[in-house]
């Protein structure tokens, strides 16, 4: 499975493709950030978004995206960028019929270093790990597009027999009744 992990931001989004499958060892394809200037206009600094992520799924052919789950945070402007981003590479994968998965960042921190508290210098850390790299990728934003790409290779398959075992259970209750 090749997977796109989007960290998303206005001024920095990460992006950073891994392929692999569970319990094997995974192979870091790309890595990188979509930049935009801080005082461009909110319009020219998405379709600057939507440009890098198109471009990354053009080179990297990804069969899902992973893409960080927005949550709330003290600052609002902050979390209206992120969302906003977080829509933007959510687009362009629905466009192209690609499937996407949100995680959220406990969620990745867990599935990365086994606490869903971890720092991100930990994250970094594991990401190098696992990943075989020499060095954690720079800034921040590019190790967290991995460790979300890293995430739901690992996840992936556990969700998909869930809902799998639901949609059954659901085909298989009388009429008018489920669960």
């Amino acid at each position: 499975m090749r997977v796109l992990g989007v960290d998303p931001g206005l001024t920095r989004c990460g992006v950073g493709v891994v392929e692999g499958v569970a319990g094997r060892p995974l192979t870091m394809i790309g890595v990188g950030v979509v930049r935009t200037p801080a005082d461009a206009d909110l319009g020219h600094r998405l379709v600057a978004v939507e440009q890098g992520i198109e471009q990354w799924l053009d080179q990297h052919r990804p069969e899902c995206v992973a893409v960080e789950r927005v949550f709330s945070q003290h600052n609002v402007r902050t979390v209206m960028g992120t969302a906003q981003a977080s829509a933007v590479a959510m687009l362009c994968a629905a466009r192209r019929g690609i499937p996407v998965a949100l995680h959220t960042p406990s969620e990745v921190k867990a599935a990365v270093t086994g606490s869903g508290r971890a720092d991100k210098a930990q994250v970094g850390a594991m990401v190098t790990r696992l990943l075989r790299l020499s060095a954690p990728p720079k800034p921040a934003d590019a190790a967290d597009a991995l460790a979300l790409a890293i995430c739901h290779i690992w996840r992936a398959p556990a969700q998909n027999r869930l809902q799998q075992a639901v949609a059954l259970h659901t085909a298989k209750a009388p009429k008018g009744r489920t669960a």
